[in-house]
């Protein structure tokens, strides 16, 4: 409602004056604003002289931020509340800062900090704890949420009478232990006398919606606890509108024009590896090396046009994609919105109840089956293998998560190229269970995008893999294949920068002469000084197969020297078999050198990492 001098005692001019400043507040601005009228009446008294106790006071007054002058006026009790993060990617961090940024302005302490960087034995002194965390690997902490797991779950652990808590966990429903360290951590917290403040939620891969609503529900938590008036859900809704102004994200994808799209491999080579120039012309953010490209893919429409052949449906018909109820064609849907390339175990368990399948029905309670069955399988096996009756296009979005978004590694630099920007992507195609297999963005970008097209996109920072902007630190980088794109953007800003020498390249591949990715720039780098030093493992062009772990330690004492020199070491690769077998050699050459016990050289890369000099991006 608009304020005149007929609804108001308001004159002309100061209804207009009003208005305009009540168009431009925040809820919570307004009901801050409400508040403190109502205070300073309450405080001072009518300006008409009338007695101070005649003036009704606003519930709003309970959200004046403490200092605020209202003294005689009810407030409710302000929090201090904590935010830690358990992050290896950079996911979860990203939560635990937006979760703090809509924190502020409800009248608490807000702290928002990784888990590495709270002493574990003040967990017992903090009020209000809400942990976000993903899970790595086969159910184990990330890197910075170890050393707090491993004490909650110790004897030294505190009892945590008087503090309340609430988990949101970050997973991959395609892994055995789903979530199993936000799982962790929500049991532990409760078992140590803890007060659950709001139920944990469990993230699939795209997670923005569901973490968006836990953070809703924990602030109507937090204010029915502390008698506020702040409506949460109308507070979260603004809030993201603004976000979705400021930067791009899959909600408001940038759609940048392809400039180029290359294979770097040579004639004869058994691999596929894309390297791909966008244009982000009037895209206004700034990245760095070590962020990551997110591409939002599309299913290929030859897999989508047979799997609606094989359901016999209308690929023009509207269905729900969502709970509330939007709806797209199922061409669309199938294409754009709906993961088809991939099952996993809660698919297979939903796919038993509305199949009405007997055959599945009975499978389905067996998890090691489902395990087996669900390797290299799509949509198309399952329906195929288990046909339903009276399946509903409807039934779709019960059943198949999201299409969740690619990450890319950015292989360039902005301050070389500030409106372009570069991946590198290795076309993923096999053979399984007598298919053609490929991956869905892979295959897109390598066959289905050419110079001129467009794709959307946005980026995503990782606070995880940072580099010095310095001469004096030694960088000692670690990246076989695609894994050597975020070098390839370091290198380019040291040149832009005119930062020479302390950097080692570790590069493998298969063949010296068809997967030598960016050959031509490492040795123009070599030669002009910004990258001092570069070893490469051919795996396939020597009898024995070598690879960048066996470079690492035929270098032994000059990677210990570059270490005691005060080297940081970055990995970026395949986390099932290259980072381990690197962390091992790593482990070998700091125990060979040093003459230490094998344990030894485990806690020294632990300091590494806590230090932030030993980074790894992993998948």
């Amino acid at each position: 409602m608009n304020l005149n001098v007929t609804n108001s005692p308001l004159t002309e001019e100061q209804a207009a004056k009003a208005n305009e400043l009540l168009a431009s507040l925040t809820p919570e601005q307004k009901l801050w604003f409400s508040g403190y009228i109502t205070a300073t009446q309450h405080i001072g008294g009518s300006t008409t002289g009338e007695a101070s106790d005649s003036v009704t006071t606003n519930d709003s007054a309970a959200n004046l931020p403490s200092g605020s002058a209202q003294s005689n006026v009810a407030q409710p009790k302000a929090r201090d509340i904590t935010v830690l993060y358990g992050s290896e990617t950079g996911n979860a961090q990203g939560v635990a800062e937006m979760f703090g940024e809509r924190l502020q302005g409800l009248g608490h302490t807000i702290e928002v900090k990784g888990m590495d960087e709270i002493k574990p034995r003040n967990i017992k002194k903090v009020e209000d704890l809400f942990i976000v965390t993903a899970t790595h690997g086969e159910g184990d902490p990330p890197d910075n949420a170890i050393e707090l797991h491993e004490f909650l779950h110790g004897r030294k652990a505190p009892k945590l009478e008087g503090v309340r808590f609430s988990v949101l966990a970050l997973g991959d429903q395609s892994y055995d232990h789903f979530c199993q360290t936000g799982k962790d951590f929500d049991a532990k917290l409760e078992e140590l006398g803890a007060e659950r403040l709001y139920e944990r939620v469990d993230c699939d891969v795209d997670y923005d919606e569901d973490a968006e609503k836990w953070i809703a529900k924990v602030i109507d938590a937090l204010n029915e606890e502390t008698g506020s008036t702040a409506q949460a859900e109308e507070v979260v809704s603004e809030t993201i509108q603004s976000e979705k102004q400021q930067k791009h994200s899959k909600a408001n994808p940038f759609y940048a024009e392809v400039l180029e799209n290359i294979n770097l491999n040579g004639r004869g080579s058994a691999k596929e590896t894309r390297h791909i120039e966008l244009l982000l012309e009037d895209f206004n953010e700034e990245y760095e090396p070590g962020d990551c490209l997110v591409v939002l893919p599309e299913n290929d429409p030859e897999l989508v046009k047979q799997l609606i052949e094989t359901l016999d449906w209308d690929p023009e018909q509207d269905i729900v994609i969502n709970e509330d109820e939007d709806k797209m064609t199922l061409q669309d849907a199938l294409t754009r919105h709906f993961e088809i390339t991939r099952l996993t175990k809660p698919l297979v368990q939903k796919a038993a109840t509305l199949f009405n399948n007997d055959e599945l029905a009975k499978k389905e309670t067996d998890s090691d089956w489902i395990k087996s069955y669900i390797d290299g399988r799509d949509l198309i096996d399952l329906i195929q293998d288990f046909k339903p009756e009276g399946l509903k296009p409807d039934d779709l979005y019960g059943m198949l998560r999201k299409l969740p978004p690619r990450e890319y590694s950015i292989a360039s630099s902005y301050q070389a190229a500030p409106d372009e920007v570069h991946i590198t992507v290795g076309a993923v195609r096999y053979q399984a269970h007598g298919r053609d297999r490929s991956g869905v963005c892979s295959i897109q970008l390598a066959e289905r995008i050419e110079p001129g097209d467009t794709v959307p996109v946005y980026l995503k920072h990782n606070p995880n893999f940072k580099f010095p902007k310095d001469e004096e630190t030694p960088v000692i980088m670690i990246g076989p294949g695609t894994g050597v794109a975020p070098f390839r953007s370091y290198l380019q800003e040291r040149e832009e920068l005119e930062l020479e020498g302390n950097t080692w390249l570790f590069f493998g591949n298969q063949h010296f002469r068809t997967d030598f990715l960016y050959q031509t720039e490492w040795q123009s780098w070599l030669e002009d000084g910004y990258l001092e030093r570069m070893d490469v493992a051919f795996s396939r062009d020597t009898d024995d197969k070598v690879y960048v772990q066996h470079k690492i330690k035929e270098n032994a004492k000059l990677f210990n020297e570059w270490l005691e020199r005060g080297a940081a070491i970055y990995v970026c690769g395949d986390e099932k078999y290259m980072a381990k077998d690197v962390h091992e050699a790593i482990k070998q050459v700091i125990s060979q050198e040093r003459q230490i016990s094998e344990d030894d050289p485990e806690e020294f890369l632990k300091q590494l990492k806590r230090d932030k000099k030993y980074q790894r991006d992993i998948y």
